[in-house]
């Protein structure tokens, strides 16, 4: 587990997360929270919010566990 959390904060993959979590959260909130964006209802910040975050830790954890995986197989 630690090797799992110190290879999600490595900067080449937080990095990465963070412009997928960028990409994805704007089409999320876009689609989930359209009648806000254009005025009909009020936004919710929490949703918004949920919307970049999961993208963030999905993307981060799934990069994370194949680095540890590949470098678990890479040994002898």
């Amino acid at each position: 587990m630690n090797d799992l959390m110190r290879a999600a904060l490595s900067k080449r993959i937080a990095a990465s997360a963070l412009r997928i979590s960028l990409a994805v959260g704007t089409v999320l909130n876009l689609a989930n929270q359209s009648e806000a964006l254009f005025g009909t209802t009020e936004f919710s910040w929490l949703h918004g919010f949920l919307n970049y975050l999961v993208p963030y830790c999905v993307a981060s954890y799934s990069a994370a566990k194949n680095e540890v995986t590949s470098r678990a197989d890479a040994r002898p």
